[in-house]
This record gives C-alpha cells, sequence and structure tokens, in this order.
C-alpha cells in the first residue's frame, strides 16, 4: 500500500476529527498537523473510565514498526509493498521473528527513512547503528503472523492501535523517556535526541557522558547535551502528587559484571537519588508476576523485558510475545482483571519500513508509527483503531483516569487512548492468551544481565 492511500484515508471523518493537511512534498519534514480532537463518545468514555479502571499496565516491547507487525492484519492500514528512494515499488518479505539483524534507527535514520514525507528512504539505511553495511532492501520486511500468534490473538479479542505514533524517532534512551514524561524538552527549543555517549543511560552513567540535542529549527547537536541525569518533569511527580501508587519493573542493574541498567527513572535525578529507587523500581521485571498473584498490583506499572524476552532484532530469541502474554494471562487469572487496562507498546520503530508518512506536530515529531494494543474487560471487542496517537496518549488517559495534572508535554494535545474502551457494555470474561511459552519458563529464567537495547 503506497503512502498516498493513507492520506485519503485519514483525511475520512470517521478516522480524525482534525482537517488533513496536503501531502508533504521535497522539504525535509511535513508541515504541522492540528491533532484529532475528542469525540462526544470519547468524553462519556472519558467520564466512566474512573469508576472502572483502577490499574493500569505498561508493558513496552522493542524495535517494530506497525507494519512489521501487522501489515496483514485484517482491518489495519498495513501495507506488503513499500517504495525506495529511486521509484521503485518492492514487495515486503515475509520474516521470522528470529531471523533479523539490528538496523540503524537514530534521528538521522528517521529523516532518512522518512524523506520529507514521501516514505521511501528506507533502502538507504544501515546494519547496525549506522556504520554497518548497507541494509538496502531488509528493513522491508513483515513477521510471520504465526510467530507472534499472541500479539495478533490480543489484536482479534480486544484492541489494536493502526495510529501509534511514537513522541519522537530516535533511539530507545528517547522512547523509554516518552513514555514516562510525553518529551524531553531541556530547555524550549532544545530536546534530547539519539541515545547518551555511554552506557549504562541515566545517571549511573562515566562522569563524561554526555547527550546528544534536537532543536527547533531541526539541527541535531551530537554530544552538545547534558550529562543524562536530568529534573524534567515526569508521571512521577503527578502520581505522587496525588498519592497514586506507581512501579517500574525493569531487568537487573548489574553493570560491573557486563548489563546494563534499563529504566528511564535511572536518568531521573530525584528518582534515582531518593527513596523510591529502593521502593518503587523494581529489579527484577519478573517480580511483576509475584506482585500480581500476591494482589499488590500498584496504580500504574510500566514494565520492560529483558533481553531474552525482547522483540528487539538481533537477539535470535522468539520469547517477546510470551513474556506479553504471560503478564496478561497472570492478571487475567485475579481479581484485578476486573478493574485493569493493560496497554502493550513498542519503544521505537527499529528501522523497519512503515508506510504512514507521521504528522509534524511539532520538531520532535511524531515520529514513525508503532503497534499498540489495549486488553482489559473493557477494550473495545475485536477493534481497529484507526485514531491518531502518540505516546502522550497513554500518559493521558492516567491522568484523566485519576484526575491527575498534566506533566505538561505531548499529554496536553494527545488525543487519550480512552476511546479504544466501552464502559456502557459489562466486563467481558478473561479468556487465556496461548503461548509458546509458560509463566514458570519466566519465574525460573535466568537473567541476562544484558541491556534491551544499546542504541
Amino acid at each position: 500500500m503506497k503512502a498516498s492511500r493513507l492520506g485519503a484515508a485519514a483525511c475520512l471523518a470517521v478516522l480524525m476529527a482534525a482537517a488533513c493537511s496536503s501531502r508533504p512534498g521535497n522539504s525535509a519534514f511535513a508541515p504541522s498537523v492540528t491533532p484529532v480532537s475528542a469525540s462526544p463518545i470519547d468524553a462519556v468514555s472519558a467520564a466512566s473510565a474512573p469508576a472502572y479502571i483502577k490499574h493500569v499496565v505498561i508493558i513496552i516491547q522493542e524495535n517494530r514498526s506497525f507494519d512489521n507487525l501487522f501489515a496483514t492484519f485484517p482491518g489495519a492500514d498495513g501495507a506488503t509493498t513499500g517504495q525506495t528512494h529511486d521509484g521503485r515499488t518492492v514487495t515486503l518479505k515475509k520474516a521470522r521473528l528470529t531471523d533479523v539483524l539490528d538496523i540503524a534507527h537514530q534521528w538521522a535514520t528517521f529523516v532518512k527513512e522518512y524523506d520529507g514525507g514521501k516514505m521511501d528512504g528506507f533502502d538507504q539505511i544501515h546494519f547496525g547503528s549506522g556504520n554497518g553495511p548497507p541494509a538496502y532492501l531488509f528493513p522491508y520486511q513483515y513477521v510471520d503472523p504465526t510467530d507472534i500468534q499472541p500479539y495478533w490473538t490480543m489484536a482479534q479479542q480486544y484492541v489494536l492501535a493502526d495510529h501509534m505514533f511514537e513522541r519522537q524517532s530516535s533511539g530507545s534512551f528517547i522512547g523509554h523517556q516518552d513514555l514516562i514524561a510525553g518529551g524531553t524538552q531541556i530547555v524550549p527549543g532544545q530536546s534530547l535526541a539519539d541515545d547518551p555517549s555511554q552506557e549504562p543511560w541515566g545517571c549511573d552513567a562515566e562522569r563524561d557522558t554526555k547527550t546528544s540535542l534536537l532543536t527547533s529549527d531541526h539541527r541535531f547537536l551530537k554530544l552538545k547535551g547534558p550529562f543524562p541525569c536530568l529534573s524534567y518533569r515526569t508521571m512521577r511527580d503527578v502520581l505522587d502528587a496525588k498519592g497514586v501508587s506507581w512501579k517500574y519493573y525493569a531487568p537487573p542493574f548489574t553493570y560491573k559484571s557486563g548489563g546494563w541498567l534499563w529504566t528511564p527513572f535511572d536518568a531521573i535525578r530525584a528518582v534515582r537519588y531518593g527513596p523510591e529507587w529502593q521502593t518503587n523500581v523494581v529489579f527484577p521485571e519478573t517480580k511483576i508476576l509475584a506482585d500480581i498473584a500476591a494482589n499488590r498490583l500498584a496504580a500504574v506499572s510500566w514494565v520492560v523485558p529483558d533481553k531474552r524476552n525482547s522483540d528487539h532484532p538481533g537477539t535470535g530469541s522468539n520469547h517477546g510475545p510470551s513474556w506479553v502474554a504471560q503478564i496478561v494471562n497472570a492478571i487475567g487469572a485475579t481479581s484485578a482483571w476486573q478493574s485493569t487496562a493493560i496497554v502493550v507498546v513498542w519503544d521505537d520503530w527499529g528501522g523497519f519500513y512503515d508506510h504512514v508518512a507521521p504528522p509534524q506536530l511539532d520538531y520532535q515529531g511524531l515520529g514513525f508509527r508503532v503497534p499498540m494494543l489495549v486488553i482489559s474487560p473493557y477494550a473495545r471487542q475485536g477493534y481497529v483503531s484507526h485514531t491518531q496517537y502518540e505516546f502522550g496518549s497513554i500518559l493521558k488517559f492516567v491522568e484523566d483516569n485519576w484526575g491527575l495534572q498534566r506533566v505538561g508535554t505531548s499529554d496536553r494535545r494527545a488525543q487519550s487512548i480512552v476511546n479504544a474502551f466501552d464502559f456502557t457494555k459489562p466486563p467481558r470474561p478473561f479468556t487465556p492468551i496461548p503461548a509458546r511459552y509458560s509463566r514458570s519458563y519466566f519465574l525460573t529464567q535466568a537473567p541476562s544481565y544484558q541491556p534491551v537495547d544499546s542504541e
């Protein structure tokens, strides 16, 4: 499906409440697009949500574009062909989840692939962190649905969002920051981009570690940013202000033995050097399964996988879909199911082809599409949401559900994911998601002590 077909589809009133801009030309970035606004149905859902949703669990996976995982999903805006920089139309190759290599996915990659909205530069990037051999047509692929059946089962039973966009297409450090803060602005007109110069990322980094910046005039300032121990506002601030409980589950920190710390809150000074580092940031990530079973689920939880259970290309692992399924199954087996919303989202596109040109709302993005699943007894059944979402949409749903203040970043403009729910119908009983690997497999699995991503 060509990118131009999205322009017609996106202009349909049934999909967007805002008017569409014309297709961008050859400039580096598309013109600004007004965010979609809430419909009356959304307003009803938003008013009802707090009465039903007591827990939100945000499960974060790695490095997949929407087309890479859901190219052929019925009713979704997927594609099985793509455009190259020299005007060719190529067929996306069906691939195994494990038979992929890591390809560049930095800000420079986004600019190259996006190509002023033409979405035809995916054959001009490289393997690795951008300094490997040319990838040519490698990014033009989609995963065999049988390899990711748990994700497809969740999409078939609940909600799949096919217009969830990254806040900014950059490295994983930014994606994870955006999922707790909605943006990475340091000063007006300057935001963090890509990854810090050394691992681990955050306050535990070596003293000479630097960050890079993106400016409002689209300049990339490599390693001109501050040490990655930051003080901007995050969801931690608005949750704490209202006394709403939260936890962030991440793989263990054993940097000296070769691993990396993998939680964005390591880069937030008030958390890293405060009591919440011991109480709210939880290692290892598998403890969420014990907390669910013991009825200790916080109001808001984020969960990051071990590298072995990540969808990150190049791991050689097919554990990711089962890891996600077992968290969902654990919740479904308890009374918490009746009051929980589970959001599964991928932190960035991983460099893979996607045919939808992201609207450019500001100098940070939006970035490329990533998949999002919404699972809940109140989630619409077998529903593909074409609403324009961004990472701030998840934060906005949390803020509205508990009557919190805004973080004050992209959450202010974003469309909440509340329209993925239908609170006029009784809660649906839970049906377990079939998965190749069992819950006990993950509970007995030794940590890899490796970074989930290093780019």
